[in-house]
Parts: C-alpha cells; structure tokens; sequence
C-alpha cells in the first residue's frame, strides 16, 4: 500500500514534463517532505524560470503553499484517494497548524 508520502510524490512527478516552450521537473529535500515543480520556458524570446507547485508532508498532512497550475493538485490528490481533511490549501488561506 502507498505511503501518503508516496501518493503526493507519484502525483506531483505527473506535472513534471516536456512542453512546446519548455519543461517542468520535480525536486524533494533528502527526507522528501517537501516536494516542488519548477517549470523552465521561454514565452515571447524570453526565458522564464516559476515555482508552479510546492508542497510538504507535516505528519499525515499535506499542505500545499503554492499552486498555479491550471489543473490544481488539490484534484489530483483527491482523484488519487487522498481525503480531504489531510490537505489544506496554505495558499488559499486556509489555516496551518502551529509549527507546521
């Protein structure tokens, strides 16, 4: 059975790819609980470098600090069988706990 862990990596690595402009590509910290995809580009001659997505693991919680995907990962979790209650949109202001 996947870890909650496992879940939001496998996950996050489906918005890591090749496009017409440009790549996006998924990075962890050693302990993987902090995961971010970072999108490299070029739009009207110009190289451009966005943090589309950055997510971390607090015990059994995801908390999403950034999403600007047009495809948010909050779905995509959700799709995955994660429950809501073990996610919280940092970036839509819903409260985090303390220490987290």
């Amino acid at each position: 059975m996947d870890t909650l862990r496992d879940t939001l990596k496998h996950v996050m690595a489906g918005y890591a790819k090749t496009g017409l402009n440009g790549y996006t590509f998924l990075t962890a910290n050693a302990d993987e609980t902090q995961f971010v995809v970072t999108g490299i580009g070029h739009i009207r001659g110009e190289r451009v470098v966005n943090t589309a997505l950055v997510a971390q693991l607090k015990g059994d919680m995801i908390i999403i600090e950034r999403d600007s995907t047009d495809k948010p990962l909050v779905h995509a979790l959700l799709d995955a069988g994660i429950s809501r209650k073990q996610i919280i949109l940092a970036y839509k202001g819903e409260p985090v706990p303390e220490g987290a």
